[in-house]
């Protein structure tokens, strides 16, 4: 059993929900992150996903566009990211996700980069520009090396949800809104019943993300899913602090307090 799949395990007969947050990586700087996903954890995250900066992140908002530019100007590549990963798994065995858009796949070749992924001790992966219909292209290799590769399923799939649940691995990431990502007031207007209908198909562990940045949000989403997934509110953080020892002390607060929201 893969640490994803053995975290909702340890959850569930907690009776817990999953905590699953979001930082870009290299974003101030290497050391940095590496702080981040020690802190996060200490304040209660159960998995963590670190994206992998990019020059045109066609799914993401304002927000982990300014966190991925910066990190690009520190010189980020994707070694780096597996340099953090490794680094970090020297004192944790948090699951751990990269959010990765497929051009940087690619040009890595996709059986180097999960060789690579598994060497540094990558969980999952989180393709958001890879539409379902065409995941076999890296499905096999992924498989091949032990990485879960997320789907994501959004209100809109009604269609294709059957299809994308039964399939789906790890846990099913769901859209809580269209659109990119970034903070929101509200949600898709049906979004419990969006993810009721996906326990139809499978049992697969549902998380939900998209803009959600509040304890209160937290809480009353954790009360029809099992994780809950938090990214641009943390991302923006980072962005405000005017050093990284107020920005891992401000991401230590913000998580402990989407950690005890989900728990009440």
């Amino acid at each position: 059993m893969n640490r994803i799949d053995n975290r909702f395990k340890q959850l569930k007969e907690k009776n817990k929900k999953a905590l699953i947050t979001f930082v870009t990586a290299g974003d101030p700087n290497f050391d940095a992150t590496l702080q981040f996903i020690e802190t996060m954890e200490e304040a209660g995250a159960d998995i963590i996903e670190l994206g992998v900066p990019f020059s045109d992140p066609l799914a993401e908002g304002p927000v982990i566009q300014a966190a991925s530019e910066r990190a690009l100007k520190n010189g980020t590549k994707i070694d780096n990211v597996f340099a953090i990963v490794s680094k970090a798994r020297e004192k944790t065995e948090i699951p751990l996700i990269l959010l990765i858009y497929f051009n940087c796949i690619f040009k890595y070749g996709v059986n180097n980069f999960f060789k690579k992924c598994r060497e540094s001790g990558v969980d999952g992966i989180i393709v958001p520009d890879l539409p379902f219909e065409e995941k076999e292209e890296i499905n096999e290799t992924a498989q091949e090396f032990g990485i879960t590769v997320i789907t994501l399923l959004a209100p809109t799939s009604k269609e294709r949800m059957e299809r994308i649940a039964k399939e789906a691995k790890g846990f099913v990431y769901c859209v809580s809104s269209l659109g990119v990502t970034g903070v929101r007031e509200t949600f898709h207007k049906n979004l419990a019943e969006f993810v009721n209908e996906i326990h139809k198909y499978t049992d697969i562990p549902r998380a939900i993300g998209f803009g959600i940045s509040t304890s209160e949000q937290v809480r009353e989403i954790g009360r029809f899913c099992e994780g809950v997934i938090v990214g641009s509110a943390i991302v923006k953080r980072i962005g405000e602090a005017d050093s990284v020892d107020n920005a891992v002390d401000s991401v230590k607060r913000f998580v402990a307090e989407l950690r005890k929201a989900l728990d009440e």
